[in-house]
């Protein structure tokens, strides 16, 4: 199996394997908070149930991503390999942007008043969620189950189809995927659910397929044929997929529209029964839905099917005959920041989501800007009170099978809990998923543009949908961009600041929240990524003007309106801005004003959202200067960018733009010399275009970043690693290479690079007692002694045991506050050490050959036997089986 490089972050060196033993694991942090080290494993236990979810789940050092831990199957314990981690200060776990092991900080923890939705928008001319004209027939079919790449166990097969009755000629495919979610289930047992596969005795698949069943009925009744597929093969498995699972989710969509093509021509006679009494398919006209990392598997089998992937790496391998037209994607995931720009898509932001809680789906829209050709729409939907499993009715209490939870976790916050005035209610929330759902449908593959102001930032609203408030904006469909920001735009009355950066002074956004702040600053997995800019807006005066200057003018000719996607905080009211633009003669025109609240939030939403505001154009046809000027006494906003925008829908013909795959080559460190390694980086297809390159050193963790041209007719792109051998002991070493795409290019396997196996022998570890029978007061001391220096630190700790003999030493007879900040535990009541979480340790530091284990004793004046205490001395590996090193003992005299 690939190893998982498991984020852009470098987190690959502490999960891979090694080849020999790795004996770099630190000592295990205090228990208090719910961390230890176990058999080299960095474990972390909830004192809650953390529910299988869509968000990946990983841990941090600081702002240092260590990696992506495996569940353990009580849903508490969460354990990650160790290798490079020589500090684990500061540890952090962390899901979608949200802090899991801690509470808000005091300072955001005071509540928010009860904040109102936004004003009721006017009604659409159409509405896509009235139902069709046609009665619809249901049914399932299961398959053999088919074989991927990575995955040991065979994925099933299964989906259950709702089409229209006597809807004439070929219908349009629609096909739904679901998220990560339980896989199997036990009656109403909640502790028997598990994400198994396949699933065990007794226990029977959740049927996570069948939850849209309204938004299949009223595509349906509409004329689609809808198939919604399951994917627990997929859930069971991809906990080692080093996306994350989208390209086996996008093999598993591949294999069955390859089934559906099969069934609408020559194979029509196999077809299952419930496909035979359906409309055939025009598989020209195929829409696709993908909520959580069904919504990133789906996307992915957009690139697919337009540019195949490696083939050692794909699921299906046959021809591509169909034409996918649109996706909409609900609260989707997107790992690898890595869009089709050339395919249609909408995207619902729910905005109470406690899985994906950072709402990462923004970038299917932010990440397609300037890539492609602009003409493909992509729309943001900000759904008020939704949470993140109520879209799927098998995820949904009362409605499901089998047992089931609300994801957002806050009983008493002021937006998202239950009850409060903006929370959706389950069944107000799977409406608005099917309205939508049959809003992108119609506008991508039908092409009534009647529905497109539903999704653009028009400003309007599906009145089958009310009583949710859905705002929209959006990129593309022909938008002219008229201001980017980025380091060459000149700001007075602001400042241009940095999305993602670990530097406050840059920063768009600062926040106290456990939360992320923005969708629109969700990183890469870096602590700094170029190209990602918006203009910070804060004044103290009204009237004081913001001005943005582009290097050269920016011709609008042919716009209507100037769109801007603009941030202002949560719960705020009464935001104006006046806008005037100056143009390329050099004429100032007062363009008029716009006015807008910030979202309903606490400090467990991320609702500094982006809103679409436009005011005329006045004939303007070209912009020289962009002015903003606050009406309000203070205040603060945030410019994400401005278009040009006209009606209408241009055509998006899905185009193949050069694609990248970055693979992984492994490779022996040596004895000697320098030797320098490609990077396997795969380009197919063609054209030219830009991508952004991170190389990222696995030992220290630095990264450095470069933008690379792409040329007709290049096949790779050459980034050498060198990898110097030495004899030297040592953990695996290398560099993790990522991508993302800057324009004219979809990158696919987004990471990679190259890893150096340590070769050499680990060197032998002897214990010496130093001072091992020490009056009170004293401190007993081992030394732990190697053969050989080594290149990385080796630690070792001291289990305690109950000793065959004596008395034990105890909690007291140890010096106080050492004890404390080893274990998290206060002394007293007094007990014997084995019955405590003290775990002694040191560790002997790359290019030294010994370090002492200690444990400092505090003298009493009572009259005591002599007190023993027993360590089995370990080395703290990477492997399962730690290397014991024998037991100890030491003697404390009165």
């Amino acid at each position: 199996m690939r190893r998982l490089l498991v984020s852009a972050a470098l987190a690959a060196a502490l999960v891979v394997s090694g080849a020999g033993q790795a004996w770099a694991a630190p000592p295990a942090p205090a228990p208090d908070d719910g961390w230890s080290v176990t058999d080299g494993q960095l474990t972390w236990r909830s004192a809650e149930r953390i529910p299988m979810g869509d968000a990946a789940v990983e841990f941090y050092a600081g702002d240092r991503l260590l990696g992506r831990p495996r569940a353990v199957d009580d849903d508490r314990t969460f354990r990650l390999p160790l290798e490079h981690a020589e500090d684990l200060r500061d540890l952090e776990v962390r899901a979608g942007g949200r802090r899991l092991d801690a509470d808000a900080p005091a300072t955001t923890r005071k509540r928010a008043a009860a904040v109102p939705a936004p004003p009721v928008l006017p009604p659409n001319k159409v509405d896509p969620g009235v139902k069709g004209p046609y009665r619809t027939v249901t049914g399932e079919y299961s398959l053999a189950g088919v074989k991927l790449p990575e995955f040991p166990e065979p994925v099933e097969m299964q989906g259950v189809v709702v089409a229209p009755q006597g809807a004439p000629g070929k219908r349009p495919l629609a096909l739904f995927l679901h998220g990560r979610h339980y896989t199997c289930f036990k009656g109403a047992d909640e502790n028997a659910l598990t994400g198994d596969w396949p699933c065990g005795a007794g226990t029977e698949p959740v049927p996570s397929h069948r939850g849209y069943l309204q938004a299949q009925q009223l595509l349906a009744s509409q004329g689609y044929v809808t198939v919604s597929i399951s994917a627990n093969g997929i859930n069971g498995q991809d906990f080692a997929a080093p996306d994350g699972g989208a390209q086996a989710r996008s093999s598993l969509v591949r294999q069955h529209l390859a089934r559906w093509a099969d069934w609408a021509g020559a194979g029509r006679a196999s077809a299952p029964a419930v496909v035979k009494s359906a409309p055939r398919t025009d598989l020209s006209k195929v829409f696709l839905m993908g909520h959580s990392r069904g919504g990133e598997g789906v996307s992915r089998a957009a690139m697919d099917s337009l540019t195949p992937p490696p083939a050692a790496q794909d699921g299906y391998r046959g021809k591509v005959r169909w034409t996918i037209r649109g996706l909409l994607l609900i609260g989707p995931t997107i790992f690898g920041q890595n869009p089709v720009p050339d395919v249609p898509s909408a995207t619902i932001l729910p905005g109470c989501d406690g899985d994906v809680s950072d709402l990462q789906g923004q970038i299917f829209v932010d990440a397609t800007r300037g890539v492609s050709r602009g003409k493909a729409l992509h729309s943001s939907l900000y759904a008020i009170g939704a949470n993140h499993n109520f879209f799927n009715t098998e995820w949904t209490p009362g409605q499901s099978v089998a047992p089931s939870f609300d994801d957002f976790f806050d009983e008493t916050d002021p937006v998202c809990s239950v009850g409060a005035a903006t929370r959706l209610t389950a069944q107000q929330e799977q409406t608005v998923g099917a309205t939508y759902i049959a809003a992108a449908a119609r506008l991508f593959v039908g092409g009534d543009d009647r529905v497109r102001p539903l999704l653009d930032g028009t400003g309007v609203r599906a009145p089958s949908a009310d009583p949710a408030r859905v705002l929209s904006h959006a990129i593309g469909a022909g938008r002219t961009a008229a201001l980017i920001p980025d380091e060459s735009v000149q700001v007075t009355g602001g400042r241009i600041c940095e999305q993602v950066t670990d530097d406050a002074t840059k920063a768009c956004l600062n926040t106290e929240s456990w939360s992320s702040p923005s969708p629109h600053f969700v990183p890469f997995g870096f602590a700094r990524e170029p190209g990602r800019y918006a203009v910070d807006l804060k004044w103290s005066t009204p009237g004081q003007a913001v001005t943005l200057q582009p290097t050269r003018p920016v011709s609008v000719a042919g716009s209507r309106e100037l769109a801007m996607r603009l941030v202002v905080p949560p719960n705020t009211t009464g935001n104006r801005f006046g806008v005037a633009v100056t143009d390329t003669p050099g004429r100032r025109t007062v363009l008029g004003e716009v006015s807008l609240d910030g979202l309903p939030g606490s400090e467990y939403t991320t609702s500094h959202w982006g809103q679409e505001v436009r005011v005329p154009l006045k004939q303007v046809r070209g912009v020289a200067k962009l002015e903003l000027i606050p009406r309000s006494a203070t205040g603060q906003a945030w410019l994400i960018d401005a278009w040009g925008w006209r009606p209408g829908t241009p055509a998006a013909k899905p185009i193949a733009l050069p694609r990248i795959d970055i693979g992984e080559l492994n490779v022996v460190e040596g004895d000697s010399g320098s030797r320098t390694y490609q990077v396997p980086v795969q380009v197919t297809g063609r054209g030219n275009g830009q991508v952004q390159l991170f190389l990222t050193d696995a030992a220290t963790y630095e990264t450095k970043s470069w933008l690379v041209t792409v040329r007709p007719g290049s096949s790779t792109i050459r980034v050498p690693v060198a990898v110097t051998g030495d004899t030297l002991f040592g953990a695996e070493e290398g560099s993790i290479l990522s991508a993302k795409a800057v324009r004219g290019t979809v990158i696919g396997d987004y990471q990679g690079g190259i890893i150096a196996a340590n070769d050499d022998p680990a060197p032998k570890i002897t214990v010496e007692p130093v001072a091992d029978r020490v009056a009170e007061g004293g401190t007993l001391t081992w030394r732990v002694r190697l053969s050989t220096v080594a290149e990385t630190p080796i630690w070792v700790t001291g289990d305690i045991q109950p000793p065959a003999t004596g008395t034990e030493l105890s909690s007291t007879d140890v010096d106080p506050t050492w004890f404390t900040e080893n274990t998290g535990e206060d002394p007293l009541p007094s007990r014997p050490l084995s019955q405590t979480y003290l775990l002694p340790y040191t560790g002997v530091q790359a290019g030294e050959l010994t370090a002492d284990l200690s444990i400092p004793t505090v003298a009493d004046a009572a009259d005591e036997p002599d007190e023993v205490v027993q360590l089995l001395l370990r080395v703290a590996s990477g492997e399962e089986d730690a290397p014991e090193l024998g037991t100890v003992t030491g003697t404390v005299t009165d």
